[in-house]
């Protein structure tokens, strides 16, 4: 049973057995991810690239082989392709400070949504500070879905690039991205996808897609934390200068002249999260296993059962009702504060997220100060369900 691969689900939360229900924060991480990085660290250990040993000559090939698995997951055209970042924030940090510092003007624009998460709106903040870059918003409908109809009106001369999350961490609501990307492309502006909250939830073919970016956090697809993937079209990366600068990513060093590394390495200075890259591969090679289109059907089978029962307690307001989801639910209840409500949840040993999720102008859009947001993984069943209905009904009784 793929629950006996994470052995945390075995643990109880004041003496009653765990519901982890906040995947969408970070998911739970099976023993074959936490044994592959423990096998490194006591038998394969060494830092890559610049070591002539065989220790050191193993360690780069394994760490360099997750390029090509992270290829193969995701559609990506090229190995080299593929940056390792600390996570999705790190990687929007990268474009926007090495695209978006080194060539954008004052009044050049970047358009964004009223979904997005704080590290796809405060980079972006950062240039409007920085450089005098403009910030334009594609608004959400009252279902929680982008209104494609204003998003193409945003687009002028000065449109250097549109930043959109596939999945929104809040609604659960998939974007339609790929007419996105096919707009902005007619105006011949590139496209940033922030896909942090849909790569663990459905499958995704960026060669499909054709965006320009696509980043993604290990931890969130049941690898370790501090580690993730910026994906990038090779001809917008080789034009990117590094934003940071160390050992691993320059070729010659003089006081006079220097001189960077080939993709990837440009953007990786300094010794790598190793053992992160070593666990997310062993990550995606256990969800290779199961089959995203499996997780993807599992997740959706779990929404049908869930939210019937949602909207059957009096005072719920699901937040965000599009056709289109992953396995992500928002919701208030009339009267009692999100905070209080995850305080009795916790109680009786279920995790969720109590909060603004980090999507501020999310929540000022929807008139809420926080939800309550349930996220599912691949472990979750049906009785997680009902574990959370009947503590929702004891917060009614409690906190009313």
């Amino acid at each position: 049973m793929m629950r006996d691969d994470f052995p945390i689900l075995k643990t109880t939360m004041h003496g009653k057995p765990l519901v982890f229900l906040d995947s969408a924060a970070s998911a739970q991480k099976p023993k074959q991810v936490v044994d592959a990085i423990s096998n490194f660290y006591t038998t394969r250990y060494a830092n890559v690239h610049r070591g002539i040993y065989e220790l050191s000559a193993t360690a780069t090939k394994i760490y360099e082989e997750t390029r090509d698995v992270i290829k193969q997951f995701i559609k990506a055209d090229h190995h080299y392709d593929i940056v390792f970042v600390n996570g999705t924030t790190e990687g929007i940090n990268l474009v926007a400070q090495s695209l978006g510092r080194m060539e954008w003007l004052a009044g050049d624009e970047v358009i964004l949504s009223e979904m997005e998460h704080h590290s796809n709106i405060v980079p972006w903040y950062l240039l409007k500070e920085q450089i005098g870059i403009k910030l334009k918003v594609i608004p959400v409908d009252d279902d929680g879905a982008l209104q494609l109809n204003d998003y193409e009106k945003l687009f002028s001369s000065r449109t250097k690039l549109v930043a959109i999350t596939h999945a929104s961490n809040v609604l659960g609501t998939i974007n339609p991205i790929k007419e996105m990307i096919a707009i902005a492309h007619r105006h011949h502006v590139p496209v940033l996808i922030d896909g942090a909250q849909a790569i663990p939830h459905m499958p995704v073919n960026i060669a499909d897609l054709n965006c320009d970016f696509y980043l993604f956090s290990a931890h969130k697809l049941y690898g370790p934390t501090g580690i993730g993937v910026l994906c990038g079209k090779k001809e917008l990366l080789k034009n990117m200068s590094p934003y940071q600068g160390g050992g691993d990513m320059i070729e010659t060093v003089s006081f006079e002249k220097i001189t960077y590394a080939h993709l990837p390495h440009r953007f990786e200075a300094g010794t790598p999260h190793i053992a992160g890259v070593i666990g997310m591969k062993a990550a995606l090679q256990y969800i290779n296993q199961i089959g995203m289109d499996n997780v993807f059907q599992h997740e959706q089978e779990l929404l049908a059962y869930t939210l019937p029962k949602l909207k059957a307690i009096p005072g719920v307001r699901l937040i965000g009702n599009t056709s289109q989801k992953v396995g992500v639910i928002s919701f208030v209840i009339e009267n009692m504060h999100a905070h209080d409500i995850g305080t009795v949840l916790d109680s009786e040993g279920i995790a969720v997220r109590a909060g603004h999720h980090c999507a501020m102008p999310l929540m000022q859009r929807f008139n809420v100060p926080a939800t309550i947001r349930v996220s599912f993984g691949i472990y979750n069943h049906e009785q997680d369900i009902d574990r959370l209905i009947a503590a929702l009904h004891l917060a009614k009784r409690i906190l009313s």
